[in-house]
C-alpha cells in the first residue's frame, strides 16, 4: 500500500469515528477497510443498550464492503483514543475476508505513533472451515 493510500485510509477511519454511537463506554472507534479493488468502506461503533447487539466498527466496515460486493480485504485502519487493536470477534471477521492484510492501529489523540502489525500477528491460528 502507498502512502497516499495509507493516509486516506487512515483519514477515513479517523473521519468515521466522529460519528461512534457510544453512549454506555464513551469509548469511539472508526474503521476503514481497503479492498483489492482498491475501494475504501468505513464503519463506526454503534453500541446498544443490549451490549451484545452492538456493532463493531471494524465489522460494520467490512459489511459495508460486502454489501457493495467486495470479499477480498487488503488493509484496515482502526480508530481510537490509545490505538487499541480490534477485539477478538473483529480479528475473525477481518481474517474471513483476507488472513494476512495490514492493520494500522491509530491512536487519535497520538497520530504519529501509528502502528502497524498483519492480521496473522493479531490472530494466530485463525479459525477456518
Amino acid at each position: 500500500m502507498n502512502a497516499v493510500v495509507q493516509k486516506r485510509l487512515i483519514e477515513q477511519a479517523c473521519r468515521i469515528r466522529k460519528f461512534a454511537h457510544a453512549p454506555y463506554s464513551g469509548f469511539e472507534v472508526g474503521a476503514a477497510v481497503l479492498t483489492a479493488a482498491g475501494e475504501l468502506f468505513a464503519g463506526c461503533n454503534v453500541e446498544n443498550a443490549s451490549y451484545g447487539l452492538t456493532i463493531c466498527a471494524e465489522r460494520a466496515a467490512v459489511c459495508a464492503a460486502v454489501g457493495a460486493g467486495h470479499k477480498q480485504i487488503i488493509a484496515a485502519a482502526v480508530a481510537t483514543e490509545g490505538g487499541h487493536a480490534p477485539c477478538g470477534a473483529c480479528r475473525q471477521v477481518l481474517c474471513e475476508f483476507g488472513s494476512a492484510m495490514e492493520v494500522l492501529l491509530v491512536d487519535v489523540v497520538q497520530p504519529e505513533k501509528l502502528r502497524t502489525i498483519t492480521l496473522d500477528k493479531l490472530l494466530p491460528e485463525q479459525f477456518a472451515l
